[in-house]
């Protein structure tokens, strides 16, 4: 199976990951075990009816875990048919309760909850999971050499959707801080603690504001609109999280001279 190819970590290996991107894509997703899972999908999802039909074949369920970053929950077929089941539109609904908002997606996606238009059977569904999937499977690929390029691309992928969706400011920042590789990335970016997760969410919710004022001259998100937005807040990602692996070993001014010379 062809492994992505980054020569170089930090913001070298970025650059060129970002200009070989569609090559590399290309070809990793036309490996044998990527297509044969999504021929697979292609051909079987429409006649799937229900959340428990689902989690009982377990090649389909990679592509649909997959397709939201959630293939770790391969296993855990009973709470993954509870969040399908509830679906979105109960306020109680599991997936509504749970932090990483990626269980929602994953649950609205297939339709599979009470008075909810079920999904498996509309002519675009297979291509619409099966290209997020492939594109999700590159990123842990890369990540495998690069934890930072998976977050990295994660977020070229999905900072355009969220900032033109029609949501508000401040359910777009509870978003990101609701999605795991959102929130590592803005809370590298931002230069802030891990730890602010274990105070009040409105908290959170402020702190988050507060630096991207100070960073970017504001809190709004649809300056994730540009290209030019999203790929200064991946840099500043990438740049930090190069510092942090350099700490480790080496004195400020070595650490500022590599980063420099990339």
């Amino acid at each position: 199976m062809f492994q992505p190819v980054i020569p170089s970590v930090g913001l070298t290996g970025w650059r060129f990951l970002q200009q070989t991107y569609d090559t590399q894509f290309e070809t990793f997703s036309r490996s044998r075990v990527i297509q044969n899972d999504a021929e697979y999908f292609r051909e079987s999802i429409a006649s799937v009816t229900s959340a428990e039909a689902l989690v009982s074949d377990r090649r389909l369920l990679t592509v649909a875990l997959g397709a939201f970053g959630l293939q770790d929950d391969i296993n855990n077929r009973f709470f993954l048919q509870k969040v399908l089941q509830d679906g979105i539109l109960n306020q109680d609904a599991l997936a509504n309760r749970l932090a990483d908002k990626r269980y929602r997606n994953f649950s609205e996606a297939f339709g599979f909850g009470p008075s909810e238009f079920l999904q498996t059977g509309r002519s675009d569904f297979p291509e619409r999971i099966i290209g997020q999937f492939e594109a999700n499977a590159f990123e842990i690929a890369a990540g495998e050499q690069d934890g930072a390029m998976r977050i990295a691309l994660y977020a070229q992928r999905e900072l355009e959707v969220l900032a033109v969706s029609e949501a508000s400011t401040d359910t777009k920042w509870f978003t990101v801080m609701g999605d795991p590789p959102l929130r590592e990335l803005f809370e590298r970016a931002l230069n802030l603690p891990n730890t602010i997760g274990q105070i009040d969410i409105d908290q959170q919710l402020d702190i988050f504001k507060d630096r991207a004022r100070f960073v970017f001259g504001t809190d709004g998100f649809d300056q994730f609109r540009q290209d030019s937005a999203r790929q200064d807040v991946i840099t500043k990602f990438v740049i930090r999280d190069q510092a942090s692996q350099l700490n480790a070993g080496f004195s400020s001014n070595a650490i500022a001279l590599t980063l420099l010379q990339n």
